[in-house]
């Protein structure tokens, strides 16, 4: 393991961290709403820190290894999720204790969305900026930034690109060099963000407002300015194109740089995962849609309205509501949840399970009904025209039972703590898949929960962000061995 060289790594990437703080510092000295006190503050204290890490070990030049690029990626989000919440421990407009900011950091840097904060109306304009740009960051991933970033330090970046996107994907190379494809794919995701805020502004925002929900959209984050979320606005227009970019946000982002490079739509109806991301979509929208009208919970028109966006932000794990969805009949919040842990396609924003995991079990399930009818016959599982090779098989089902028991512990963590079991099971659900809301006590945000759940809770963002098995990999002791 390259200490050295990891803490050169870490050292520079805060110091890159703490210029994101300038935004809300000029935010609050326009608006003159005196909170740039605590954001200097912040940004003295990350910038140094990084400085700190790096120039004692400023000339160190090792190859990076696999388990350096691990160790990097998860200290990284964990090291930036505890500076991250230092503006919100030193702003007087809040009152947060240590739990409480970092939760909140950890949730907008994962794009998770909860929050426990109240009030978001009556807050400083540099603050609301702030959160949103935490959404904005983590969506691209800190990391895949780096990777342009750190070729030019004489540093490889191919590890930790491997280590930020585990689990099966597709060609992710989608230029020679991986600095360009982190350039390629930032260029993309900062053309949505554009395009998306310019949106929102002819739907009816405002320029901050739609600035801000334009971050937190494109990088199916889900905070918001508002307390109300989206229903603030009590705009069809708006709930049209926020759902509109949440689904697009949803989709590999490296289908959608090679549309933006063709000119054309081919890539995205050549592509197994997404057809099948659109045909699980399009259930779970028919499905609410229909139950709203014939429960007679909301007017016809309301039904598709409010059940199109709100099947389309649990499902995508953004998290924005209209509504408080949890009051609705209690099949529709549960079944979203569940929507939820797919969430969005490899290479997207999203968070869950990811669709390319769940179509190939679906397959192999498939593929395992006939084989029971013609036992001896060869029948290959295949994705388009590729065949799926088994060990990418026995990896999907491997991520599934450690999800899945990852699940089970955590909630059983959090009701030791006094939850009861409708909050734990759907907190859990909201951390790991990277969604926000959940139910009980975690429908509307997560103030009234104790601190002990909110920690766990962080533990469980961080697992859904780096998909499990990159942080839960440093755990093992054969990762420490020589």
């Amino acid at each position: 393991m390259h200490f050295s060289v990891i803490s050169k790594i870490l050292g520079v990437l805060l110091m890159v961290f703490s210029t994101a703080m300038w935004v809300p510092i000029l935010t609050a000295l326009v608006e003159g709403d005196g909170s740039q006190r605590g954001f200097f503050l912040a940004l003295g204290i990350t910038f140094f820190s990084g400085l700190a890490l790096w120039l004692p070990v400023r000339n160190a030049d090792h190859e990076l290894r696999i388990r350096d690029g691990f160790l990097i990626t998860s200290l990284f989000w964990t090291v930036l999720g505890l500076f991250g919440a230092l503006p919100f421990l030193l702003s007087n407009d809040l009152d947060l204790n240590v739990t409480e900011a970092v939760f909140e950091s950890i949730s907008g840097l994962t794009t998770t969305g909860a929050t426990v904060i109240v009030g978001l109306d009556n807050l400083p304009s540099s603050i609301l900026l702030y959160r949103q740009l935490l959404q904005w960051l983590g969506g691209i991933g800190i990391i895949v930034v780096a990777v342009a970033i750190l070729p030019m330090l004489g540093i490889g970046g191919m590890q930790l690109y491997k280590a930020e996107t585990p689990g099966p994907s597709k060609d992710t190379k989608l230029t020679p060099r991986i600095t360009e494809t982190a350039k390629a794919l930032t260029k993309v995701y900062v053309a949505l963000t554009i395009a998306c805020a310019v949106a929102y502004y002819l739907a009816g925002m405002s320029a901050f407002d739609a600035v801000a929900h334009a971050f937190s959209t494109v990088a199916i984050g889900g905070f918001s300015t508002h307390d109300a979320s989206m229903g603030y606005f009590e705009s069809d227009a708006v709930l049209l194109v926020c759902t509109v970019f949440m689904i697009i946000s949803a989709i590999n982002f490296g289908l959608h740089y090679l549309a933006w490079r063709r000119l054309s739509i081919t890539p995205y109806r050549k592509d197994s995962e997404t057809n099948f991301f659109f045909g699980i979509l399009l259930v779970g929208i028919s499905i609410t849609v229909f139950y709203l009208f014939v429960t007679e919970t909301l007017s016809p028109s309301e039904s598709v309205i409010h059940g199109l966006f709100q099947a389309v932000s649990l499902t995508t794990t953004t998290g924005f509501a209209t509504q408080d969805y949890a009051m609705w009949p209690s099949f529709l919040p549960i079944m979203l949840l569940m929507f939820s842990s797919m969430g969005g396609c490899v290479g997207s924003t999203g968070g869950g399970i990811k669709a390319m995991r769940i179509m190939l079990i679906y397959k192999q399930g498939l593929r395992e009904l006939q084989q029971l009818v013609h036992p001896n016959a060869v029948i290959p599982l295949k994705v388009g025209r590729r065949r799926v090779e088994a060990s990418i098989v026995s990896a999907v089902w491997s991520f599934f039972a450690v999800y899945a028991s990852t699940y089970l512990i955590m909630m059983l963590a959090l009701m030791a703590t006094g939850l009861d079991f409708t909050t734990a099971f759907s907190a859990v659900a909201a951390a790991i898949n990277n969604l926000g809301p959940g139910l009980g006590e975690a429908a509307a945000n997560y103030s009234s929960i104790n601190e002990v759940a909110q920690a766990l809770l962080c533990f469980t963002m961080l697992l859904g962000r780096l998909e499990i098995f990159t942080l839960l990999v440093i755990f093992t002791p054969a990762f420490w061995r020589l």
